[in-house]
């Protein structure tokens, strides 16, 4: 590794850092400035009994003293503190749950819209200006600009309600189908229009046309150089896309009832419970930042022709 690839990588490193700090310390004062307190909508409580709470959880101290607080715990120990709605939890143990089913659904859907997206994006450069290049762009179109929780729905009703043949509810590895489906299609839509893009610059350029005047066949130059260049684009954009269908879970969860980390985000917010509030949305950003880091890196890793600045 050279020193300016290492000196790309630790500058990347730091800024990463940077982001995560300004993301918690954003999200801390911006969930104490919310009007109110977690615990306003507790039932018939009293002055004294939401002081005691207060001291409990340390609300009652100064704010500057609580933000070095949760910044050393969630910094030294990624502990996001205790749960003020689900009591007796700690909000780590909360996201670790959620995460479990929401990681499944992002790794799946991400898996199959780089699947079903890269042969379709291909096909679509290989068949350029024909009917079903025509076809496949009218429907990524539809797919890229139709928003989640609209085509979550439509399917809720198809599959689940006018033909039900599959259950509605995604508590259930079979009620896991439609919500996948709902996060694969954008990235899907996307990574085709992408891979026929990048494929259609490939093609035009001049070591294909020296290949094909060599008489290599049109299967290898498909294969074994245009398809394999083309990908560059689809695998930087795959880090930062299995990170955005995670977080972007968040409304296709509420949709079909999944028990991931999107139902508790949304709970948390109409409880304030916020410390789970702040601690998903920290975990989330976390988890954009790495997978932009890491497709930061394998633009070089990919491509040693990309130059680092």
């Amino acid at each position: 590794m050279s020193s300016k690839t290492l000196a790309y990588i630790l500058k990347r490193i730091g800024l990463a850092i940077v982001t995560v700090w300004v993301v918690i310390t954003v999200t801390f004062f911006v969930m104490h400035a919310v009007p109110g307190g977690p615990f306003m909508g507790e039932k018939a409580i009293s002055a004294a009994a939401q002081a005691a709470l207060e001291a409990k959880y340390g609300l009652d101290k100064p704010l500057m003293e609580q933000y070095f607080t949760y910044l050393k715990d969630v910094v030294t120990r990624f502990d996001f503190g205790p749960s003020l709605k689900q009591r007796g939890r700690m909000v780590i143990d909360v996201i670790a749950d959620g995460m479990r089913t929401s990681a499944k659904l992002g790794v799946i859907a991400a898996a199959l819209a780089a699947v079903v997206g890269i042969p379709l994006g291909a096909l679509a450069a290989l068949r350029r200006n024909k009917f079903i290049d025509k076809v496949i762009m009218v429907i990524t179109t539809a797919f890229v600009s139709m928003p989640s929780f609209i085509m979550g729905s439509l399917l809720l009703v198809l599959f689940a309600i006018k033909l039900a043949i599959l259950p509605a509810n995604g508590a259930s590895s079979q009620g896991l189908i439609l919500p996948i489906v709902t996060l694969a299609l954008y990235p899907m839509a996307y990574i085709t229009r992408l891979t026929r893009s990048s494929m259609l610059d490939v093609l035009g350029q001049d070591y294909i046309r020296t290949a094909k005047a060599k008489g290599v066949s049109g299967v290898k130059i498909i294969f074994g150089h245009a398809l394999k260049n083309s990908l560059i684009p689809v695998i930087t954009y795959f880090g930062p896309m299995l990170a955005y269908i995670v977080t972007g879970s968040l409304v296709v969860e509420q949709i079909f009832a999944v028990p991931g980390i999107g139902r508790a985000f949304v709970s948390s917010i109409t409880n304030r419970d916020y410390p789970m509030v702040m601690g998903t949305t920290i975990v989330l950003a976390v988890l954009i930042v790495i997978m932009n880091l890491i497709s930061d890196i394998l633009y070089k890793v990919v491509d040693p022709r990309i130059n680092l600045e």
